[in-house]
């Protein structure tokens, strides 16, 4: 019976043991190279828009207005149609160095005029 209970705390000692080992980093970590960017949103109302960019305001009442503009490529998906002046518009984007580049845009429609 001795052996049964030392069998069973040697077993769970190597199961918390395996628990807590490291896990393997990442690909990218490995081979030096830099992390991926991440994804980022932002949402407003389409100020220009042609077949390469597309610019976009985001105000708020007592908040300071912020403008971006996006590069669109061919692997931009669009959500709702393609965006048109005064369109409300959520973009995801990845911030590069030649500038933010849209992933995927959602148009939600027309901004409500004042």
């Amino acid at each position: 019976m001795v052996w049964l209970t030392r069998s069973a705390i040697l077993l769970m000692v190597l199961g918390f043991g395996a628990a807590l080992a490291p896990l393997p980093s990442p690909a990218w970590q490995d081979e030096g190279q830099p992390r991926p960017p991440k994804d980022q949103m932002f949402s407003g109302t389409v100020t220009a828009v042609d077949e390469t960019s597309l610019t976009a305001v985001r105000t708020g009442q007592g908040k300071v207005s912020a403008t971006r503009t996006f590069t669109l490529t061919a692997d931009t998906s669009f959500e709702g149609g393609k965006p048109k002046l005064n369109s409300r518009v959520t973009v995801r984007f990845i911030a590069t160095e030649d500038g933010d580049r849209a992933i995927h845009v959602i148009v939600r429609g027309l901004a409500k005029s004042k």
